[in-house]
């Protein structure tokens, strides 16, 4: 029986193997007869073309794989594309300021708004890269930089603290390339040249505001902010602003107060006692304007931080939002009950004053403070507005009640808010205890002292450059070009071309009409 078996078993194993070798080689015939068909050139590139595989076998097993990027190059490429975005977001704040300045004036100066908005980015471009960095950042005194000019000089950004070896010793915290610090610091330098745009609205002479833009961005805005972020005698005395409401926003304010006071209210603004409204053209534009602005912010503040620390950009982004929110809902709430409406002006400054009020304490305070910080910036920039009325100063789209009271406010805020540090993993070193923290009035003195002296001092050298701009070229257009429109005295073209525009009838006099308290 066994025998058997193993018979069967062999008889099919040689079966299996007979048919399993005609298989193959009837597959070896078929390539073969392949190749035969094939062109002599042909056939002759085959054993080369097997050369060429096998050497490329051999090479990616010989090759060594390539080490990669380290943590710390890691964490410099993350900080440096957080940066790179936040000052993209503040870049396009100009937009912003470019609708919202536009749909707050009249129709027949909407040319001269935009042109002004436009430009001035470029100058401060300009400016701020030949001297106003240097100025703001380089090593130099308590009072000025006096290094770092055009970006030249020593520095090995990214490396930071005592590892830094450079010329911009006050920027040694941030370990992000040198390019990265100056886009990031550009952008706020912008942000402080278009504030005054709006103040001077309507009657100021192109040429003269162009000038005066390239001197507060290239040497004013620069030796004040060396105060407080340059290392200068104001950060030494334990002043804080984290993201600018003093640095920026109350540069910007005092530059465009004193800029509206030396040109004058525009023609037939004041009648009498009787203050008259000049409605913006095109509110649409001014409420896009200011949701983009409000966007803007969120590249603003949280990328003060110029790192991609989760816990600071987040807790940063949302102050900075509620305290938006609550100066829109204040400045709603106090139009209503003060001027019997619920006035779209003003809940657009609400929220903008809002914003600037938080800029300063938004690293250092909680999210109910800034509700209330946001709160009381909301109601102050109404109450503002009508102020400034009242004293003659006519800024057509409230920048100094919005930049300028409430850069002061969010100043004092850090005084009074301030957790203190240890508190936020983020907030090692920064103001001390607010007084409603238990800190008593010691940070709030010196926030107070940082108001007083960036004022006084933005205050006499803003208007040296305007009395001397007054007395040289004249800061204001012709009576005629005025109500003509600046987009045609000052740029011979119309923005809406064919439609409807104002008369050029004023229903004034000229005696009701005074060029100046100044």
């Amino acid at each position: 029986m066994y025998k058997q078996k193993s018979k069967t078993k062999n008889r099919y194993q040689s079966r299996r193997n007979y048919a399993v070798n005609s298989q193959s080689n009837s597959k070896g015939q078929l390539f073969n007869l392949a190749i035969k068909r094939l062109s002599p050139s042909w056939q002759a590139c085959l054993p080369i073309a097997c050369l060429i595989v096998l050497g490329w076998g051999y090479a990616a097993v010989a090759q060594t794989p390539a080490a990669g990027p380290t943590t710390a190059e890691l964490k410099v490429a993350l900080d440096t594309l957080w940066v790179a975005i936040a000052a993209f977001l503040v870049f396009f704040m100009n937009a912003g300021f470019c609708m919202l300045e536009t749909g707050f004036c009249r129709q027949k100066n909407a040319v001269n708004v935009l042109s002004k908005n436009l430009i001035v980015f470029a100058l401060s471009s300009v400016a701020f890269w030949v001297i106003g960095f240097g100025l703001m950042f380089g090593d130099g005194n308590d009072f000025i930089g006096l290094s770092g000019f055009f970006l030249g000089g020593a520095d090995n950004s990214p490396a930071t603290a005592d590892a830094y070896k450079g010329v911009f010793g006050a920027l040694n915290w941030a370990g992000v390339p040198l390019a990265a610090k100056f886009l990031f610091q550009l952008v706020f330098a912008g942000t402080a040249a278009t504030i005054v745009s709006g103040a001077v609205a309507e009657r100021i002479k192109f040429a003269d505001f162009l000038i005066f833009s390239l001197l507060l961005v290239g040497i004013l805005y620069p030796i004040t902010g060396h105060w407080i972020w340059g290392g200068g005698w104001l950060a030494d005395r334990g002043f804080w602003d984290f993201a600018g409401s003093t640095v920026v926003h109350s540069v910007g304010g005092w530059a465009a107060l004193m800029g509206a006071a030396f040109l004058g209210p525009r023609l037939g603004k004041y009648q009498g006692k009787q203050v008259v409204a000049f409605p913006g053209h095109n509110m649409s534009i001014a409420t896009l304007g200011c949701l983009i602005l409000w966007l803007g912010w969120f590249g603003f503040n949280p990328g003060s931080v110029m790192a991609a620390d989760p816990g600071a950009i987040s807790h940063i982004a949302l102050t900075t939002n509620m305290a938006a929110a609550a100066g829109g809902i204040a400045a709603t709430m106090t139009a209503w009950l003060y001027l019997g409406k619920p006035d779209l002006s003003m809940i657009i400054n609400g929220i903008l004053a809002g914003l600037v009020g938080i800029t300063a304490p938004c690293a250092y305070v909680g999210i109910p403070a800034s509700l209330l910080i946001g709160f009381i910036a909301g109601v102050l920039v109404v109450f503002s507005v009508t102020f400034f009325d009242k004293l003659g100063i006519d800024d057509p789209v409230g920048a100094t009640s919005v930049h300028l009271v409430c850069g002061i406010w969010g100043t004092l805020a850090v005084g009074l808010w301030s957790v203190g540090p240890g508190i936020y993993s983020w907030y090692a070193l920064g103001p001390e205890k607010g007084l409603f923290a238990g800190g008593g009035f010691g940070q709030f003195g010196i926030q107070l002292l940082g108001v007083v002296s960036v004022g006084g001092f933005t205050v006499l050298v803003s208007s040296i450059f305007w009395l001397v701009l007054k007395a040289t070229l004249g800061i204001r257009v012709s009576k005629r070009e005025e109500l003509e429109g600046l987009d045609i005295g000052e740029h011979g073209m119309e923005a809406y071309s064919g439609f409807l525009k104002e008369g050029d009838a004023t229903g004034f006099s000229e005696e009701e009409s005074s060029i100046g308290k100044f």
